[in-house]
Parts: C-alpha cells; structure tokens; sequence
C-alpha cells in the first residue's frame, strides 16, 4: 500500500538517538527558521533549543536526575515545549497532568507518578513541596547554568502517558525515547512532509501523545508546531488563518461545529485530521461539502503511542474505517482463545511490530505500566488493545466498539459505537452515548442519550432510522436528551457512571417497547 511518495521502498531503522538529539538536523541546516508558534511568540530552532538547554539546567538545579519523573500541569505554550526537552536531555521521565481535570484527578495522576518536580500553572490545584510555581520557574531558567552531560539511551525510558480512564481509573503507560520519535518518524516519511508543515494542535500538551504529535513530530520535518491554546470555534480558525496552520488536529466535535459554518474560511490549510473519538462517515461528508477538505480519520492507541492507522494523504477514504495501519505495525483481529483471525474477521485488535517490509522491527513495545516506582513489563506478545473491530487485506482498520462496553441484551451482543455512528446520521443529533441498564428479562436493555441543539429531539424520527439500519435488537428503548454529554481532554465521552449522570440531568424521551 502506498502513504505517500512513490517509488522503489526505503529501508528504515527507525530513530536512533534519543529525543535530546531530535532537534539536531534543523539546527544545523535551519537554525533561524520558526520550530514553535504559540500563544507568547515565536522561538526559532536556536531559541528552542537554547531554552531547552536552560530548563535542563533548572530542571538539574533542583535536583531532578537520570529517571525522575518531571511533571507538567501548564498551558499551551512556549514554557511546556521548552521543558519537555529540558527534561529529555537530562534523562527524566516527563509526565504530563491535564490543568482541566479537578483537583482530585490531578492528585490521583500525581500520586500514579511520584514526580520529583510538578512544573505548576495558574489551573494547577496541587500544592505539595514538589510544586514550582511560573515566578519561580522563570527565575531558575534566568540563572541556570547547563546540566552536567547525561547519556541517554533511545531505549531508556521517556515518557509517562496516562490512559482517558473513561470507563475506570487510569493507567500509566512508560514509553522509550525511540518509540514517542517513532510515530514522527513514520508520518514524515509516508506523508511527504518538509520544512514547510505547520502542524497546529489544540489538544492540551500535557497529554504525552500530543507531545509526540506537535513538536517531535515536525522538529524531524524540520516544520514549525504552532501550539494552539484555545480550542473554541473562532479562536481554532483564527489560529489557523493567522499562523498559516497546514495540517491541524481536531476533535469530531470541532469539526461537526467547523461542517456547520460555511462562513469561516481556513485559509492555508491542507489537511484535516479527527481523532480522540468516532468520527462518523456523515461528518466526513459535511466537513468536506462545506470546506473542501475530506477530514483523514485516525485510530490512536496510548500503548502505541499515538496513531496507529490513518486515511492516506487525498481524499481517499473507507466507510466506517479509521485508515489504514501505518507501516511500523501490525493489527490483526484475535478471538477469544487469542488465535489470530483472518483479514476481515472479527475480533479483538490487538497490536505488534510490524515483521516485513520498509519499517520492519522498527517497533518496539511499550516499556511497560508505572506502579509502586518501578516499571512493570507487559505481558509478552501482541499487545490488546480493547477494541472490537477487524483489519482488511488492504490494512484497513475498522473499529466496532470497546471490548468492555459490550451490552448483552438477551445472550446477543451490541455494540454502542456501532448504534451511535447511525445516531450521528441524524440532523437533531450532535452527540450519542449509548449504554446498558439492567434488565430482570433480557440482562440488559439499550439505552440511548443525544445531545441536541433540539429542545425536543424527535425520538421516534430517530428510532425509525436506527430501525432501518440496524437489527431490531440493537435499536434502544431508552431514549432522553442532554444539553452537554460529558467528554475528556480529548473528546471522548466520559463512560464511567453515564447511567446516573443521564438520570440526573436528561430530558425524558420515548420508551420504545417494540422489541422481541
């Protein structure tokens, strides 16, 4: 299959230094061109990597050594970039924790950690003796001399990435240096990317994917990362014709918003991407009649890290699958007894290194989970993923649902990302969660909340359609309305305790009692 450039394929190794290296070739072919545009200026790659050489400094003077864990509670902005890199080069393990979680989510990731230094912003609600504040920050980078040389190795560890948690609490996932350049590496490679790329993100830095996605990625273009802090409609479009963004990453939700305002213009943009939760083939579709732009669907995976499969650069797109798997791995659908399953089936996907072709064995597997201060390997093999869904002949990934969430009504299996991709067809519908409520008889009955711009949704208008596109047994009898469903960071529904957070706050709908 082909990504990007033709021609005979190119043997690759994958990266082979450390994340401390990775701005290296722009500095000596680039130095004063623009690595990172954000909300406080523009630093250059000499200012960067000038800046990440005073926080390693910092970062050292306070005491922070060869596999402590530096975490970040900070804004979209030039002092998160700089510290990322400051603590790559001195051998620490960066986490980062989300300045919208509530006081007790950020006390939970900070005690999953353990880290030395907490890096804190304003919306930083942990106060601990590890907490350094930006006044103090800014004054240890004035005065800090360089960090001692560290040897850092592409295999040690780099990162902490923390699973969403959405169904249950979250784990902490260790990620080498070579594996968090490994997705970079890739997509240059496969999409054709240069020093003209200017990858605009919203999503908050601290999550570590989208560290790996902004500034390690188009530092190995040679780009600029323009670091977006506001993910609002008109301040997203703003960032993007203003700052010249190519490529920008967005959440369905934005995009659903962006698919319904013809009147905003986005400028230099080339490509669209739309990841963080399901994006369904009717927002492809709108997206593209209002904008031009057919959005290029990703499939991402925290163990990965980051993105596993994407639409290829164009217009090319499949219904229902998320692209195709990038090269470096291999995703197959597994059954229950952990047998692989032909192309096409069925199954959990579970996830490994790819053993033939241009990026062969340039994956290596997750270092394993943060627990009690140690890293505890994963289980040897594939590594499963948690998804339901199946990977064709041609390594298109079609993701079904989450294993997990799974409803069992009546002994037969449904699966709620496959109800609420129909539910997206809706013109009321701007969001949909479906879930189980009990049942003496069945186990199990399907429940569904929408949020709408509706007042009052036509639910029966909504049932006929999930009438005419799926199985009886699949359609839900439980119907109510939302102002706002609750989602992460990222964008995706918040699915622990959506049972009582519906029956708290919905708006009834119809009891659909028409089913066998």
């Amino acid at each position: 299959m082909s990504f990007g450039r033709s021609g005979p394929p190119k043997r690759h190794t994958g990266p082979q230094a450390p994340i401390g290296a990775v701005l290296d070739a722009a500095l000596a072919e680039r130095p004063d061109a623009p690595a990172i545009d954000a909300a406080s200026g523009v630093w250059t790659y000499a200012e960067l990597d000038e800046q990440a050489r005073r926080a390693a400094g910092a970062l050292w003077s306070l005491g922070v050594r060869p596999g402590d864990r530096v975490a970040a509670c900070l804004p979209n902005d030039l002092d998160i970039v700089a510290a990322f890199h400051g603590a790559m080069r001195i051998g620490a393990i960066w986490a980062g924790i989300g300045e919208a979680l509530a006081e007790g989510e950020q006390r939970n990731l900070f005690d999953l950690c353990a880290p030395a230094v907490v890096l804190a912003g304003d919306r930083c609600t942990l106060d601990t003796a590890e907490s350094v504040r930006p006044d103090r920050w800014a004054e240890l980078l004035t005065r800090a001399g360089d960090a001692p040389p560290v040897a850092v190795a592409p295999e040690s560890p780099a990162g902490i990435a923390f699973t969403s948690g959405t169904s249950g609490s979250p784990k902490a996932v260790v990620h080498s240096h070579r594996n968090l350049l490994l997705p970079g590496a890739t997509l240059v490679a496969t999409r054709g990317w240069g020093p003209d790329l200017r990858k605009g993100d919203s999503f908050p830095l601290t999550i570590l994917n989208l560290m790996v996605l902004s500034t390690l990625l188009t530092a190995q273009a040679g780009g600029c990362s323009v670091v977006m802090d506001r993910r609002d409609l008109d301040g997203v479009a703003e960032w993007i014709t203003t700052r010249s963004v190519t490529v920008w990453n967005g959440a369905p939700a934005q995009l659903f918003d962006l698919a319904h305002r013809p009147d905003i213009a986005l400028g230099t943009l080339r490509e669209v991407w739309s990841g963080g939760s399901d994006t369904p083939d009717a927002l492809r579709r709108a997206f593209a009649d209002t904008h031009g732009l057919v959005p290029r669907v990703t499939y991402g995976l925290t163990e990965a890290p980051t993105v596993v499969s994407i639409d290829p650069v164009g217009d090319e797109w499949y219904p229902g699958a998320s692209g195709r798997v990038l090269p470096q791995y291999d995703v197959a659908a597994y059954d229950d007894e952990g047998r692989r399953l032909a192309a096409g089936e069925l199954g959990e996907l579970k996830l490994a290194g790819a053993g033939e072709g241009p990026w062969a064995n340039s994956w290596t597997p997750m270092l394993g989970y943060w627990e009690d201060g140690r890293i505890r390997p994963p289980a040897p093999g594939p590594i499963p993923t948690g998804d339901i869904g199946t990977v064709d002949g041609d390594g298109r990934l079609t993701v079904l649902d989450r294993k997990k969430l799974v409803i069992i009504r009546g002994g037969a299996n449904v699966y709620p990302l496959e109800v609420e991709r129909v539910l997206a067809g809706h013109p009321d519908v701007v969001k949909a969660a479906v879930y189980p409520v009990p049942d003496d008889r069945l186990g199990q009955r399907v429940a569904a909340v929408i949020e709408s711009h509706c007042l009052e949704p036509d639910f029966v208008d909504i049932s006929a359609l999930c009438r005419r596109e799926l199985a009886s047994y699949k359609v839900p009898e439980l119907w109510s309305r939302v102002d706002a469903l609750p989602v992460n960071a990222m964008g995706k529904i918040q699915r622990a305790g959506l049972g009582e957070f519906v029956a708290s706050r919905r708006t009834p709908g119809r009891r659909d009692t028409g089913h066998a």
